[in-house]
């Protein structure tokens, strides 16, 4: 990396980009002054379709002016902005910059909206009528695309209205995995386990305790080496929110129901990443955005 961090690379381009635009002066300067061999009626004997023959004259004043004005708009143009290498411009100008300058127009502009929400409970804001239709636009555009619009996500994607939270559903705790995103992690299992008829066997066991279809003598078998499981899940099955670990007895399977799934993921463990948001959404948005998704799965009884 260091051929790609030396100063020398920011003074060749700087002083190839410099060159250019003089060369093209230059290549100017010489079509202007040369003479071009040509006979006595001016042109040059090339001759096409038996009658059409080539000229030699001058470029037109308008195209030599256009193209002047195209050099110097170049050199005022690297003058102000920045175009040879490190030099920054006088203007001083960057598109990180200009973005950050954008992002807190908006931000201010946006500001008054979200105030009179900042002093309302979670509860209060998935209420609101406004903040809903907010909270809504929020989703769909930062969340949809892997929750699904009607946010009751797919395989491998939580589904959000169902109350079943993998780090916590409090407003808090939703807030948090907005803001820096979650990173759940299952290792692999198997060598833990044992062998492959013992992973099958607490595949079974699992099944088991969701009350689903299953095997009643492989789960009675893998009770035992379920003990391997037990570190994350509990003893019960019932999981544990403060690490991400799920909840093994309420039928809900968020990479797949059956023996065929849970093996695969005893045998080759889960990654499940869901990024942050932080860097997109300012902290009156996110407050919103959880209150509405926080919301989605905690509706008023009817």
């Amino acid at each position: 990396m260091s051929d790609f961090t030396s100063g020398f690379w920011n003074i060749y381009v700087a002083g190839l980009t410099l060159v250019s635009i003089i060369a093209c002066l230059i290549l100017l300067w010489i079509s202007g002054t040369t003479k071009a061999a040509t006979l006595h009626d001016n042109t040059t004997g090339h001759v096409w379709d038996g009658d059409l023959r080539e000229m030699n004259n001058p470029l037109p004043k308008w195209w030599v002016y256009l193209f002047v004005i195209t050099v110097v708009f170049a050199l005022v143009y690297g003058l102000l902005y920045p175009t040879f290498g490190k030099f920054q411009g006088l203007l001083g100008w960057s598109s990180t910059g200009q973005h950050t300058a954008e992002v807190a127009k908006v931000e201010a502009t946006i500001a008054p909206i979200y105030a009179r929400f900042k002093d309302m409970t979670p509860e209060a804001i998935a209420a609101d009528p406004q903040a809903k239709a907010i909270g809504e636009r929020l989703f769909m555009n930062y969340c949809a695309q892997c929750h699904g619009s009607d946010a009751r996500g797919a395989k491998g994607f939580p589904n959000l209205t169902d109350n079943d939270w993998l780090g916590g559903g409090t407003p808090e705790a939703i807030k948090t995995a907005i803001a820096n995103g979650r990173n759940g992690v299952m290792p692999p299992m198997a060598a833990a386990v044992g062998g492959a008829e013992d992973v099958l066997n607490v595949a079974h066991y699992v099944l088991s305790l969701a009350n689903t279809p299953h095997d009643p003598v492989r789960a009675v078998q893998g009770k035992a080496k379920f003990a391997s499981c037990a570190a994350c899940h509990g003893a019960d099955g019932k999981g544990l929110s403060a690490i991400g670990a799920p909840n093994l007895t309420d039928g809900i399977w968020l990479h797949g129901w059956g023996e065929e799934a849970i093996v695969r993921a005893v045998n080759n463990g889960i990654n499940n990443a869901m990024p942050g948001q932080a860097a997109l959404l300012n902290a009156d948005q996110i407050n919103v955005l959880a209150s509405y998704v926080w919301g989605m799965s905690n509706k008023p009884a009817n």
